[in-house]
């Protein structure tokens, strides 16, 4: 289910200690100070800075994010204390979010001005999503939940060491502290979880009573004379589902596969502290369809709004956030300034609807005049691009504890006590490790074990077409265009256009009917009128894999043989330990690669996952064989 549509906040700034929400009749925060307030309340209530000391990760999840002021004081005291935990994960949910501008104005009295100056810079587009922001070098990751919170924490999946729970109070907006949103904390708690709000409603603390927390209170800030704080401590936890389980005691693991998706996850797990293993038959990393000379990447709009566009649209604007900076500093080919998609469907009066029916801010979607023939409507998407797919592989592998072995192909994979082996030649050892990710593209499937009856994937063959830079006729092009094909400049001036795309076509070789169906597209994009002759012409051939709805199998890898009866949820599958697979990303590998990465590496070290629990369904491998059970159950009920 979409989170959206988003409305940002309406801010009344009209007192300048405290601005507050005319929609609920509330302040934002105490005219005390915002500052003194999160410290007294939210650090001090769950005993911070001293319980992060030593770890190597800790978790704060607020229930109302508001203007950043609880964030930036909890950042604010992580950086000064000497002993804090090597990774602050700090989630934030917030119906109504600020605009840039406002949070600006918000936060101009902070007493934290550099740090608020580097959230406004990574302060995200207003979309219905989880955004994953990279703060303080990567040791701050604050994960943005923009939605309705009886939406979005059913959605998220994490454990958290503190709850501050805060909002407009009780009595202006209830929906925000009702007993049963209270109930879902339990699942969302780490042990020894603590939790600490302002109000001291007698409903919110019976909530909490209800929901495995003792509750105490404490002295209040600037005037009310008492808070709430509490300590997770129930009588009984549930075990989290099988396909929900992180992975305890992972030191080393293995990637096989060196093109985009492997690529990706080595540089995420080796943040993570991992020792990481890449494995390639290629003599080097993205030597298949990686190694493409450019990829377009770029969000979708759908009516619906359903997991296919939700998962391309989070997954585009946290591949904009990762290129941004490598663009800038050279170490990427590409551009990350906006991309042109031609509509041929709607018209524009119909596009523009759909653009206010689900409240897309324009810096992620806005409609534009198409440049070429026809001067049709067009989605300009300002975060979109294009990239070198290889230069940023070798960027991604370019980090401490990634060691690369090109040149040797993994033949089977066999399980060793609590360890796998990765065998060459079904005989002799290459590897050894806690966990393999399969990143191989199709040859994953063969490795997993897993049938063509559970995993309905498809290969399409698909040729790229490259024209010189001084091909006649052709005028610099300021941003990529697609539109049934797609055009770009690469950075040294030279044109790529295409692709082809055939089924069942094992055909390695350039053919110049595909040449020559590209130069047509390339026609068609940009109004171009020149010939060329097909032979001449540089260009690659290669296999992306899709799966029939279109969307990547990403996370740990199902065990079918002991799932005993029929399972109809993914989150329920069992799974095989220490195998996980990120695969068939079919012609959107640039798009997909980073933020799949950073959920399946969360996934398996138990750090926040940055996508909602129904996308991850979504994209379970397990939910081929899911999809059959629910099927056949129907089937039953109907005979």
């Amino acid at each position: 289910m979409s989170w959206g549509p988003v409305e940002p906040a309406h801010i009344d700034f009209s007192d300048a200690l405290a601005p507050s929400a005319p929609a609920f009749g509330d302040l934002y925060h105490t005219r005390a100070g915002a500052d003194g307030q999160a410290r007294h309340v939210f650090l001090a209530g769950n005993g911070l800075p001293g319980r992060w000391a030593g770890r190597d990760r800790f978790v704060v999840l607020e229930t109302g994010f508001g203007l950043g002021n609880n964030f930036l004081a909890t950042w604010a005291a992580w950086k000064a204390d000497p002993q804090r935990c090597d990774r602050l994960w700090y989630v934030g949910i917030e119906k109504h979010p600020p605009r840039r501008d406002d949070l600006a104005r918000a936060q101009a009295q902070t007493p934290h001005p550099a740090l608020a100056a580097e959230l406004r810079r990574a302060w995200p587009p207003l979309t219905p999503d989880l955004h994953l922001l990279d703060l303080d070098g990567g040791r701050v990751r604050l994960l943005l939940a923009f939605g309705d919170i009886h939406r979005v924490l059913p959605d998220l999946v994490l454990q958290a060491n503190a709850f501050y729970l805060d909002g407009f109070a009780p009595a202006r907006n209830p929906a925000m502290w009702e007993a049963h949103l209270l109930r879902q904390l339990p699942r969302l708690a780490a042990p020894g979880a603590s939790v600490a709000t302002w109000s001291v409603a007698t409903a919110v603390r019976q909530g909490l009573s209800a929901a495995g927390f003792r509750v105490d209170k404490q002295q209040g800030y600037d005037g009310k004379r008492e808070m709430t704080v509490g300590r997770f401590a129930p009588r009984f936890t549930p075990p989290a589902p099988p396909g929900r389980v992180a992975q305890a005691g992972v030191r080393q693991v293995s990637v096989v596969g060196a093109g985009l998706a492997g690529c990706a996850v080595a540089s995420a797990l080796a943040a993570r502290g991992l020792a990481v293993t890449v494995i390639d038959r290629q003599p080097g990393p993205a030597r298949e369809t990686s190694g493409n000379a450019g990829g377009l990447f770029h969000g979708v709009v759908h009516a619906q709004d359903g997991p296919h566009a939700r998962w391309l649209r989070a997954a585009a604007l946290h591949t904009a956030r990762v290129l941004r900076p490598r663009v800038a500093a050279g170490q990427v080919p590409g551009q990350v300034d906006g991309l042109l998609r031609g509509e041929r469907m709607l018209t524009r009066e119909a596009m523009q609807r759909l653009i206010d029916t689900l409240a897309l801010p324009d810096d992620f979607l806005r409609l534009a005049d198409w440049p070429g023939p026809g001067q049709g409507p067009a989605w300009l998407y300002p975060d979109g691009g294009w990239a070198s797919p290889a230069a940023l592989c070798a960027a991604w592998l370019d980090a401490p504890g990634i060691t690369t072995r090109f040149g040797q192909a993994v033949d089977a994979l066999q399980r060793v006590g609590d360890r796998w082996q990765l065998l060459a030649d079904g005989r002799s050892v290459l590897a050894e490790a806690d966990a393999v990710l399969l990143c191989n593209a199709a040859d994953a499937q063969r490795l997993a074990g897993v049938s063509a009856a559970h995993w309905t994937l498809g290969l399409a063959r698909g040729q790229t077409t490259l024209l010189p830079a001084s091909t006649a006729g052709l005028t610099d092009l300021p941003q990529p265009l697609a539109d049934g094909g797609y055009a770009l400049q690469l950075a040294d001036g030279r044109w790529l256009c295409g692709a082809t795309s055939q089924r069942d076509d094992a055909d390695p070789a350039l053919r110049g009917a595909d040449h020559g169906d590209n130069l047509t597209k390339l026609r068609r994009l940009t109004g171009w009128t020149g010939d060329i002759d097909p032979a001449q012409l540089e260009g690659r051939v290669g296999w992306r894999l899709q799966a029939d709805d279109r969307l990547p199998l990403l996370g740990p890898l199902p065990d079918l043989a002991s799932a005993g009866r029929p399972v109809d949820q993914p989150r329920r599958m069992p799974r095989q330990p220490g195998l996980w697979v990120f695969t068939a990303l079919g012609s959107r590998g640039l798009t997909q690669a980073a933020l799949g990465a950073e959920v399946l590496a969360s996934w398996l070290t138990g750090d926040p996952v940055p996508a909602p629990a129904a996308l991850l369904d979504a994209l379970d491998p397990a939910r081929f064989a899911t999809r059959a059970a629910r099927q056949a159950a129907r089937g039953s009920s109907v005979e």
